[in-house]
């Protein structure tokens, strides 16, 4: 489980995180509503490790251990995934390299005993992946993300969580760059990832996705605060009355 306790975070002099306090369990799907600048993708920078943000009070803990003592990558391999809202573009990293990579250390990380995949042996074992999602496999070939359309990144995103196997899966605003289309497509290909072993965890200021992923508990944020929190019948409310009753 990941616990969050009276957590405030801050940039520079700015206080944008103002005492939250939320649980997330494997097994259970959750949701972040609020309008923009309500303190959402700040919450998810924060659980990966972005140095940009210095925690001022409160804790963060995962299975009982001090995330905020993990460095991004270790907090990677307790099982944090971030999907980002904007998908970076890394040249000179080959997309074929940077996946075997993170197989090989998640597969480590599983098990001792497993010996890593050569390059060889990994476009052997990641074509059926290819296939299912629909990556044409000459994009192995390709720098990572650079040149590739939005839809095609989310896809990559997906290739990367079934590869790793993630606990907790934060999905950042993941309708940017898509058209309605190419999101209803990555919306099912992501309701197809959730199962009792992870939690999904939906940062969003609309609803669409919803209809594809069901949700246990859904808390809605405000300048920098949780303010109101409950099931999905939650999301009904502020369709109907928008977020200015919060």
């Amino acid at each position: 489980m990941i616990q969050i306790k009276d957590l405030e975070v801050s940039a520079g002099e700015v206080d944008i995180l103002k005492g939250v306090t939320l649980d997330f369990e494997p097994g259970k799907n959750y949701c972040l509503l609020g309008k923009n600048w309500s303190g959402k993708s700040t919450l998810s920078s924060v659980l990966m490790g972005h140095p940009k943000y210095e925690i001022i009070a409160g804790s963060l803990s995962i299975n009982g251990e001090d995330l905020a003592e993990m460095e991004p990558d270790e907090r990677s391999r307790a099982g944090i995934f971030l999907s980002f809202q904007n998908i970076p573009e890394i040249k000179w990293v080959k997309l074929s390299e940077f996946l075997r990579t993170i197989f090989n250390i998640s597969a480590k990380n599983n098990s001792e005993d497993f010996t890593e995949l050569s390059p060889f042996m990994f476009k052997r074992f990641i074509k059926s992946h290819l296939a299912e999602l629909q990556i044409e496999e000459s994009f192995l070939e390709r720098d990572l993300n650079v040149w590739f359309s939005g839809w095609e990144k989310r896809k990559i995103e997906i290739l990367q969580m079934k590869l790793i196997g993630p606990k907790y899966i934060i999905l950042d605003e993941i309708d940017s760059g898509l058209d309605l289309d190419a999101f209803k497509t990555v919306a099912t290909m992501l309701q197809s990832l959730s199962s009792p072993e992870n939690s999904i965890i939906i940062i969003t200021h609309y609803f669409t996705i919803l209809d594809y992923i069901n949700v246990d508990k859904v808390f809605v944020m405000k300048a920098g605060e949780v303010v109101k929190e409950g099931g999905k019948e939650l999301v009904e409310e502020i369709k109907e009355n928008g977020f200015e009753d919060m």
